[in-house]
Parts: C-alpha cells; structure tokens; sequence
C-alpha cells in the first residue's frame, strides 16, 4: 500500500491554522472529521476487497440497508426528528432510484457496481434530505402566521404547509441545478476524473458520468419530496 497519500494532510493543516489564528472555533470538529474520513475511508478500502468477492444480491442489498439504516441515524441528529422519517426517505428513494438503473440495464449487480452506485445514492439522498427539512423548518418559523391563517379559515396541516414544501423542495435542488449548468465547463466530475486518471477512454468516462448526474437528479427530488412530506406527517417534535 503507498502511504504517499499522507502529505496531503498538508491541505488540511492549513485551514485548521487559519482557524485556529482566527478564532473560528472549528479547529477541534476539523481535526476529529478529518482522522475520522482517513480512518472510514481505510477501513472502507479493506473491507470492499470482501465485499466485491460477493456474487450474492441479497447480501449485497443487506449491505446497503446497513448504509441506510446508518444514513438515517446520521440525518435523524442533524435535523432533531423521528428516525422513521430519514429511514422512509432514504429506503424509498434508493429503492426505486437504484431498481430503475438496474432493471433498465444501467448498471450490473455485480458488487463493484451495485456497492458504489448504491452508496452515492444513499449519501445524495442523505444530503438533500437534511437539506430539505432544515429549510422547510425555516419556512415554518418565518411563515407561522400565515400557516395559522390557512389553519383558522378551515385548511387541512398539508395545505397550510403548501406553500413552504413547495420552497423547501426548490431550494434543496438548487446545488443539483448548478451541477447541471456547470459540470464539463467548470469542473470536470468525480466519476470521469477517476476514470480519466486510471486510463480510461474519456467517451466511455463521460457516459458512466451522464448516467449518475442524471441519476442523482431523480434521488434528490425523491429525497426532497418523500423527506418534507413525511416530515409533515409524522413529526412530532
């Protein structure tokens, strides 16, 4: 294994410096995430030389309902609600996002395939998920008289709520919108990178990238849209 990828830590020293001059109070939460990703992202390396050996989709998807029960508890701490609420999101949304790019002949289930593509789907729809619900608590705080309004004049919750999921939503899509706009004029994307530094034909990079960023189009809308929805209906908080 070449530890060379050590002297990168170099790029994390200097912001935790700055951080630490300026007072930021970020400099503990740096460090610790930063030793946290190194130790993941080892641990990830040694244990997908096992799970790739795997030929058994069953065992592959009970691999990827682990990472979804754990995207979920991650998402439930961030925004402080049920954990049904994060797990409905997340199961649903992966499951018709990764059945559709399977049936469809998109992607194999072939472990080196099924694994990844999986877990891209299942961190996006953690990322808009907490995205969406942190936005539409905003809404709520900032529009509460007009959602009393709508509630006295004889509204049902949901079409009170209308308005700010309907906001919540667009606004939980705007990193995937300026994705779209700018992805092959201002930065070249992880999948085609990677691809392009192992040798690979930059045609066929390019279609493997095409197929994610059209797929995390679909699991960021599905993530947003089951997330505040649910959010509506079951929270309690």
């Amino acid at each position: 294994m070449n530890y060379s990828f050590l002297i990168s830590f170099i790029l994390v020293l200097i912001p935790l410096i700055y951080a630490y001059k300026a007072n930021l109070g970020i400099e503990k939460q740096l460090i610790i995430n930063s030793i946290r990703a190194f130790l993941q992202l080892l641990a990830l390396g040694y244990f997908l030389i096992y799970i790739f050996k795997i030929e058994n989709i069953f065992i592959l998807s009970g691999v990827l309902f682990l990472m979804i029960l754990y995207s979920s508890y991650i998402a439930k701490k961030r925004v402080n609600t049920n954990f049904i609420i994060p797990f409905l999101t997340i199961f649903l949304a992966t499951t018709i996002i990764l059945s559709i790019v399977v049936l469809t002949g998109l992607i194999s289930t072939k472990p080196n395939e099924f694994i990844p593509i999986g877990g891209m789907i299942i961190g996006n729809a953690l990322n808009t998920f907490t995205l969406s619900i942190e936005r539409f608590k905003r809404e709520t705080e900032i529009q509460k008289e007009l959602i009393e309004t709508y509630i006295s004049v004889g509204a049902t919750l949901k079409q009170a709520y209308f308005e700010m999921k309907k906001q919540s939503i667009k606004a939980s899509l705007i990193p995937t919108i300026n994705m779209l706009q700018t992805i092959g004029v201002v930065a070249i994307p992880g999948i085609t990178t990677g691809m392009l530094l192992a040798g690979a034909d930059p045609l066929t990079a390019i279609s493997y990238q095409l197929v994610i960023i059209y797929m995390l189009v679909s699991i960021n809308l599905f993530s947003s849209l089951f997330g505040v929805s649910f959010y509506i209906r079951f929270n309690k908080n």
